[in-house]
Formats: C-alpha cells, structure tokens, sequence
C-alpha cells in the first residue's frame, strides 16, 4: 500500500460541542492521536451550541434505552461535573412541568413513569403545592424534576477546544472531500487549504447531510431546519427557575417554555417556525439554494402535510406577539406582551427520513474512515460528553485495525 504523509490522524468537521467533545474524548482516551477541528465560524459555538436556552437537561422525555435517555442522563450528571472542575458558570435548578388543561393530565402521568424508567427523582405536585416553586405560575398539577439544570454552554465548548489539545482552524469552511479507503481522506477548505487525516468525523451539524455526502456516503436523512423564536422576559422576577408546559409526544419540540439563565435573565420560547436557510436566524433570511434543496426531499412535504395544523400554530405564534403572549399566559398569568422583548433566535437541525418521520434519537453512521453524526439536536449539549465518547471509540476502534 502506498504511503502517505497525514496532517493529522482523526479530523473534525464541525466546532460545536458535540465535535469539540469528541475531539476531547480521542486525546483522553488515546493520547498522542493526532486531532484537528475545522470550524468555518471565526470561533467555536456559533449556532445550535451558543443559541439555545442552555438548559442541562435531565432526560425525562426520552424513550428508556434510547440513545438520548442514556446519553442525557448521563452527559447531565457529567456537564455538572466538568462545569464545577473548570470553573464554568452552572446551577442545578430543577424545573417544574406543568399540565394546564386536563387532557394534559394522563401525558403529565406518563412523564412521572418515563422517569422513574430512566432513573429520574421526580416529585408529583397538586395546583397549590406549585406555588412552593413558581407564586406567579399556574396549573392543575406539575412534577418537579431536580436534576435539571443550566449553564454556559459557550463556556463549555472553549473549554472543551482548550482542554483537548486538538489543533483547531476557524474560518475553514469545507467544500471538498476526497475518500480512499486504503489511503485516509483529504479535505479542501473555501481558501484552497488541502488537510490529509487518516480518519473523518462529521459534526456539521445544520450541514451534517452534505458533508455526508461530500465524503460519498448516503445519509439516507435531510436536515430540515427548524428556528426557534425567543423571548427576554423583562420582569425576570416573575420566574424563579424553569418552567415547562406539557410536550406533544409526536414532536420533538418541548413547547414554548420559561427559562432562568445564569446570568439571571429569564429566556421565553422557542416558538419552532420553518426556517427559509440552514442558518436562517429570521424571516428575512432566504438562501434559495438550500431552500430547494429542502422543499425537493419527499420527507419534507410528507411532513407538512402530517402536521399542518401543528405548524399552523407555530407560524401564528411567529408573526403575532399577541399570540405568542397568549401561549405564555397558560404558564404565567402575570405576563403582558409589554414585558416581551425579542432575542436572538436559534435554529435546530432535525433530520428527517424520506418518509417524513422525525428522527427522534441520536443518528451515528459510519462510512468508510468516516463517522457522521446526523442527528443531534437538543439534548446534545447536555449529552455532549457520552457522545463525544462514543464517536471516540468507533474512531478509534477503525484506528487500531490500521
């Protein structure tokens, strides 16, 4: 076989939590492995890790044995873990989950057993004892779940990027990838840079599927973004902690929610509109190309047409804050559409199957000296450790078969 000369042994496309976490977890668990990050942002943690609410999930909502109750349950007690060691700013709150109306009670009921399933301490709650949480926040019943809870997650990548060692090159965007399987993999960048790596690691994110196909793997998926609209809550003394409605089981979103952050502000949302660009942060933001791209996948329109009446919703909320107030008011009575004011705007990268079925757990494939991390929205960042880990290991595992 021929030889050639690598920059690198494992290369990761993508600076977000999830690919610094893995390249983390590769020089913890086999130091001297040569690893590289290519970031196209000017520095790490530019989009889904530095645009949510920040909350280190517990793991209630997921299925027991999936990758994400294992992983977020885990990766929880974990995030708390590392925050504490290198000094990141972090709580343990705990949140309450709140039923409204009564057809939420049996889901409310079900919730309580998917955590004990998972190994959740969770506490039932009558309509009063609610108030020994939330005075200004209403229900007819609520569970408390104290493992949940918040931190700086662009804190914790940079720590993450610090503490690995890995060499790390922003502002290089990827637009080529060349595979040979006896060889290694060879990746141009926007600015003609070419870097050669025995290994690839795809932690693209909202641009997971293209790298995939890049490499000339079928990622049998399609990310089709999702923004998620916010609120700042300009009484933040209204809201002790976090507060959350109900979830629909047949979506992944966890409904618009009330979150104390820690620098002390209260965040309110998302609302989850379409998204018109991959990083499509507001209505204005139109990318055609990757509009299209996402309007000629079947999964797409299977999915419109499976939950318009959802979506509906979602969109009202979007264009009316009288309507997104009145979502708020369900929780906290208290609000006005005075006390709104708008924040920055996240986008989540769901992948959607051909069929329009939402991927509802963690997707890792592999291809030839190739890992591809395809679904990983929230709860990643809480799950960002174990998944990190588990990447490692299939690389590695490759590594060591030469």
């Amino acid at each position: 076989m021929r030889k050639i000369a690598h920059d690198c042994d494992v290369l990761v496309i993508g600076g977000g939590i999830v690919g610094l976490s893995t390249a983390y977890a590769i020089t913890r668990r086999a130091p001297g492995t040569r690893v590289m990050v290519l970031e196209k942002e000017p520095g790490p943690a530019r989009h889904q890790t530095g645009r949510n609410s920040g909350v280190i999930h517990s793991g209630i909502y997921y299925r027991p044995g999936s990758l994400k109750a294992r992983y977020a349950v885990r990766g929880a007690a974990e995030m708390v873990k590392f925050c504490a060691e290198y000094d990141i700013a972090h709580a343990v709150t705990g949140k309450l989950i709140v039923a409204t109306e009564r057809a939420e009670l049996p889901r409310l009921h079900a919730l309580v057993q998917r955590g004990r399933e998972n190994g959740i301490p969770v506490r039932e709650l009558g309509a009063a004892q609610i108030a020994e949480y939330e005075p200004q926040v209403r229900g007819l019943a609520a569970i408390h779940v104290g493992t949940t809870g918040i931190c700086d997650y662009v804190g914790v990548a940079g720590r993450l990027a610090a503490a690995s060692g890995a060499e790390i090159r922003y502002g290089a965007r990827v637009v080529r990838v060349d595979r040979r399987p006896e060889l290694g993999v060879a990746v141009e960048t926007a600015d003609g840079a070419v870097v050669r790596a025995r290994m690839l690691v795809n932690c693209a994110g909202l641009y997971c599927d293209e790298v995939a196909r890049l490499t000339g793997d079928d990622p049998g998926m399609r990310i089709v973004p999702f923004r998620g609209e916010y609120y700042h809550l300009r009484r933040p003394e209204l809201v002790n902690g976090l507060v959350y409605p109900v979830p629909d089981p047949a979506f992944p979103f966890l409904g618009v929610h009330l979150t104390r952050g820690v620098d002390g502000g209260v965040h309110i949302g998302p609302n989850a509109v379409p998204a018109l660009a991959r990083e499509g942060y507001g209505w204005n933001v139109v990318r055609p190309g990757e509009l299209g791209r996402t309007l000629s996948w079947p999964g797409a329109w299977q999915l419109a047409r499976r939950h318009w009446w959802y979506g509906a919703g979602e969109l009202r909320r979007s264009v009316s804050k009288g309507a997104f107030t009145e979502a708020v008011r369900r929780l906290l009575p208290a609000v006005t559409e005075a006390d709104l004011e708008p924040a920055a705007a996240g986008v989540r990268a769901q992948a959607v199957l051909r069929d329009g079925t939402l991927v509802d757990d963690f997707l890792i494939r592999e291809g030839a000296r190739a890992v591809h991390v395809l679904n990983a929205p929230s709860p990643a960042a809480t799950a960002s450790l174990p998944i990190g880990r588990e990447v490692a290991r299939r690389v590695l595992d490759v590594l060591a078969d030469g």
